[in-house]
């Protein structure tokens, strides 16, 4: 199996066999949960695509571009997914939405001064981008439509790579968890593009790691599954990132051409529900 295919397979049972039961009063489900759950996989060698399943790909492709736009609206997203509607407030705006946090919220452009940042001080421990407003996120949380998930993320270059290390709140291990991987591994593309160096180690740090229990029977059958899946190579064509800014929808298509080539996933787990309101 692929690294991350493995590691993902075992997160999954280390959850449902050791995991905490634990409500979750917003949605009204119940979950197993651990604390602490981390993969790590070195892009450059096999991207983190998950093959146990089938998942989306044009998806969180389409998403990290949209991110990179710093968008507060869905509007160019729903040619890809109407999925963000379901968290508009009254204003049409998503509040918490991930690319506008990054360029915008807090009163600066985080991603353009990463990027100066680490051009200018290469081997610099201080490249963070945070998406946790504590000004306002976890306070009356009743009234919010959704919190960042992904709530911060730090980039290192060394040894010519640039490695990325995300810290993730909460994540739905059946349907977020995949997904949030491959997004933000190929944001480490992005990112390396841009500072004309190579990816490296994607690590993804899960502070409450949990499987809905309509997820339950999805969770046991990728278990029970193994893929002999070459790793999947990914290169960021060239001039991605500012593209990525510029909402271009080919970049959209040529990744999502490239990643489709090498993807041979075993069937899709039928009837996935995505739990709303789920914080």
């Amino acid at each position: 199996m692929t690294p991350f295919d493995e590691q993902y397979r075992q997160a999954i049972a280390d959850i449902m066999d050791h995991g905490f039961d634990i409500p979750n009063p917003w949605s009204g489900r119940d979950t197993k949960m651990l604390p602490g759950v981390t993969l790590r996989v070195d892009v450059g060698e096999s991207f983190p695509l998950l093959t146990l399943r089938k998942i989306p790909l044009k998806l969180f492709v389409a998403e990290q571009v949209w991110y990179l736009m710093g968008e507060n609206r869905p509007d160019w997203m729903r040619t890809y997914t109407k999925i963000w509607d379901d968290f508009l407030e009254s204003d049409g705006t998503i509040r918490a939405a991930y690319g506008y946090r990054w360029r915008h919220h807090f009163g600066r452009d985080q991603i353009a001064g990463l990027v100066d940042h680490l051009t200018q001080n290469p081997h610099s421990r201080h490249a963070v981008v945070v998406t946790w407003d504590p000004a306002d996120d976890g306070l009356a949380v009743d009234t919010k439509m959704n919190l960042p998930c992904p709530y911060s993320f730090t980039v290192n270059i060394a040894g010519g790579r640039l490695h990325l290390h995300n810290i993730v709140r909460s994540n739905d291990m059946i349907l977020g968890c995949p997904h949030d991987a491959a997004g933000f591994a190929l944001l480490q593309c992005l990112l390396a593009e841009r500072l004309s160096v190579l990816p490296g180690v994607y690590t993804h740090s899960i502070s409450n790691a949990h499987i809905y229990d309509n997820h339950y029977d999805a969770a046991r059958e990728i278990m029970r599954r193994t893929h002999e899946h070459p790793p999947v190579k990914f290169t960021a064509p060239s001039g991605a990132f500012h593209r990525a800014t510029q909402g271009d929808g080919a970049l959209v298509d040529e990744i999502f051409q490239q990643l489709k080539s090498q993807y041979q996933p075993l069937a899709p787990i039928e009837n996935l529900k995505i739990t709303v309101n789920v914080y």
